[in-house]
């Protein structure tokens, strides 16, 4: 790792170091109570003892492997039909006034309804998973084949490009953009729905951990998977960000020059 990655990591870690240090120190001395709000020492003792016993793992695996599926089928639905709707005009009147009013359905409405159609087991959680990833990645696809620029297009077929040939020498790469940034969004928004998922009866995963830790009455098994949710995000986000990194080593943006 180089200085520059390394200057990176600890300004990123500053404002939650340094917010840790504060509530610990505010804890101990008395002037704010731990009750509700553990300081980071007892949120660590909390989180080593789930580790040390397995159930932390086992929390996390069932939660990372639901988003993961989830994310890949709504992430495939989500760039397929995008790109139906956004190529053609057709397809987008017929399909995309349904799917913007379905977007606008809060995400725990859809739960009773999955519930009832699917059973309380994987196939709808999954389901709702799926759901919340693919609004973000449709209108993301189908915003980026819309905003391609006419002008490159028609210089595409000056130089004798087939509709094929400009689709992938033009349409994908200037869409390549966006719909990265839609995956990422997506992908925060599987994390967001994978807590409502947990808790259509699941007896393990990150969100059955937070249940728990309500119901008996542990502040500091929430805040752990709260922590936990947040550090498995940024982590995936930045695998995500990692894997496609390369599709866009064309871009010569300025932040490429820094």
């Amino acid at each position: 790792m180089n200085w520059g990655n390394l200057r990176g990591w600890l300004t990123a870690l500053a404002v939650p170091v340094a917010l840790g240090v504060a509530w610990e120190v505010a804890v101990r001395t008395g002037i704010a109570p731990g009750r509700l709000m553990p300081p980071p020492s007892r949120l660590a003792h909390t989180a080593g003892a789930l580790a040390a016993s397995g159930e932390l793992q086992t929390h996390v695996a069932a939660t990372m492997t639901r988003v993961a599926i989830g994310f890949g089928i709504g992430a495939f639905a989500g760039t397929v039909i995008g790109m139906v709707t956004g190529a053609s005009e057709t397809a987008r009147r017929l399909l995309d006034p349904s799917i913007q009013a379905l977007r606008a359905i809060p995400s725990i409405a859809w739960v009773p309804i999955f519930i009832l159609w699917l059973g309380i087991f994987e196939t709808s959680k999954l389901a709702l998973i799926a759901l919340g990833v693919f609004f973000p990645v449709y209108l993301g696809m189908l915003s980026a084949i819309q905003g391609v620029d006419r002008k490159l297009v028609e210089v595409g077929r000056v130089f004798g490009f087939s509709g094929i040939g400009i689709m992938l020498r033009i349409t994908w790469p200037a869409v390549l953009p966006t719909w990265i940034a839609s995956l990422r969004s997506g992908l925060g928004l599987g994390f967001m729905f994978v807590v409502a998922a947990e808790l259509m009866g699941a007896s393990e995963g990150l969100g059955y951990l937070l249940l728990d830790g309500q119901q008996m009455g542990r502040a500091d098994s929430i805040l752990v998977a709260m922590i936990v949710f947040a550090l498995l995000g940024k982590a995936s986000d930045g695998v995500l960000v990692a894997l496609t990194r390369p599709l866009l080593r064309w871009q010569d943006t300025v932040r490429s020059r820094l």
